[in-house]
């Protein structure tokens, strides 16, 4: 039986707010589901809520109004506070990304987690609505 996991997009204000509906939607109140990119695709291989065999989808409801809320804008805050501990060898990469975002331009943290679960996912996993 396919689980449903929903993403209700008016209840998503910043990146922060998103791992919170996306950790209770998979493991209840107060539930984790990663609070970075790297740990979000980890949670999403299995183990840490969904069903083993990866059958469940996740239903982003209004998923343009967290299109906007982790827009640009919420990209640019993130890589803004990501500099001062950021290691020197990628510090011009982030700079980089930091102004291509500042400028309206370049993936944004939406287009990442979209890119996250359609890759560690299978294909119709992500339903946007």
């Amino acid at each position: 039986m396919t689980v449903t996991y929903v993403i209700e997009g008016a209840e998503i204000t910043g990146l922060e707010r998103f791992w919170q509906v996306i950790g209770e939607a998979v493991n209840g109140p107060g539930g984790y589901f990663g609070s970075n990119l790297d740990a979000f695709a980890d949670c999403l291989s299995g183990g840490m809520g969904t069903p083993d065999d990866g059958d469940f989808v996740i239903e982003w409801r209004d998923h343009a109004l967290s299109a906007r809320a982790l827009g640009h804008e919420e990209t640019a805050r993130r890589l803004r506070a990501a500099l001062p501990r950021v290691h020197p060898t990628n510090r011009a990469r982030l700079e980089a990304d930091l102004t291509e975002a500042e400028a309206g331009r370049g993936p944004t943290l939406f287009d990442h987690l979209v890119e996250i679960i359609t890759e560690r996912t299978t294909p119709g996993t992500l339903r946007l609505s």
